[in-house]
């Protein structure tokens, strides 16, 4: 169980740098709405806030129901696959952080901005909404998936430790992304995260999370496949049947004796 708790850390790592480089590349970019309105670079997390609270709306009300009739499972999917999905998406929120930025320094290069860092890259910080959006979804599949996970998976003496597992995880994430920020500013000479991104290659960085994000994929897929399930929501379902068919049984007896009484 630990093995595929631990494939969640390398997932809060890569989104964490939404509270960072990506606000880094949003106070560089055009943010305005009006002549006297400017977008405040950290409110862009917003964006995954609400594409979070969407995506948990329209996977409980739409999603479910409709996996449900192919899958047979009261939940649609499992939090396994649940899990999976979100960090694919993941993989595809960074990626597109890379893109991004290779976009927004491929313009400021082309204003001749590469040495002004404080100046404004004439490219709409709207570019930015893909990989927010990306990162909300996959917390919407992922992270309740994680907290079901821990406590279904749990043996029933540690169940009440199911919570701490889930917030040492984010706790680990968050460190091991200032690790990872510290280990590439020593690999690369201090080339690739400059305090003037324009100069740096934070677009290099990114690919590297992006490699790492799938070897993730890969390692907790890998994981699973070896991983025995304990069968709760099998057992809970053999359940939910048997009960439905014992009170079927005794809504007949109970009309039977009705019957009965009646002549």
């Amino acid at each position: 169980m630990l093995l595929l708790w631990a494939a969640s850390i390398t997932l809060i790592a890569a989104a964490s740098h939404n509270f960072t480089f990506a606000i880094q590349q949003s106070r560089t970019m055009e943010r305005r709405l009006s002549p006297r309105f400017e977008i405040p670079p950290a409110s862009m997390i917003i964006f995954t806030t609400l594409t979070m609270l969407v995506s948990l709306s329209l996977y409980d009300r739409v999603f479910v129901s409709v996996a449900r009739r192919y899958t047979g499972r009261q939940s649609g999917i499992s939090y396994f696959q649940r899990m999976g999905a979100g960090l694919a998406v993941s993989v595809l929120g960074v990626l597109a952080g890379a893109l991004v930025e290779r976009k927004r320094r491929a313009v400021a290069a082309e204003h001749g901005l590469l040495d002004s860092p404080g100046a404004t890259v004439p490219i709409s910080v709207f570019w930015l909404v893909p990989q927010y959006a990306l990162h909300g979804v996959s917390d919407a599949l992922s992270t309740v998936a994680h907290m079901e996970f821990l406590y279904d998976q749990s043996p029933e003496s540690m169940r009440s430790s199911a919570a701490a597992l889930f917030w040492a995880a984010g706790s680990l994430g968050n460190y091991l992304g200032t690790v990872l920020v510290t280990v590439v500013q020593s690999a690369s000479g201090g080339e690739w995260l400059q305090d003037n991104i324009n100069r740096g290659r934070l677009d290099y960085y990114y690919w590297l999370v992006t490699f790492l994000m799938f070897l993730n994929l890969v390692y907790y897929i890998v994981c699973f496949h070896f991983y025995t399930l304990k069968s709760f929501e099998m057992d809970a379902a053999d359940e939910a049947q048997r009960q439905q068919d014992g009170g079927g049984g005794r809504s007949v007896q109970r009309e039977n004796d009705s019957s009965l009484l009646g002549r």
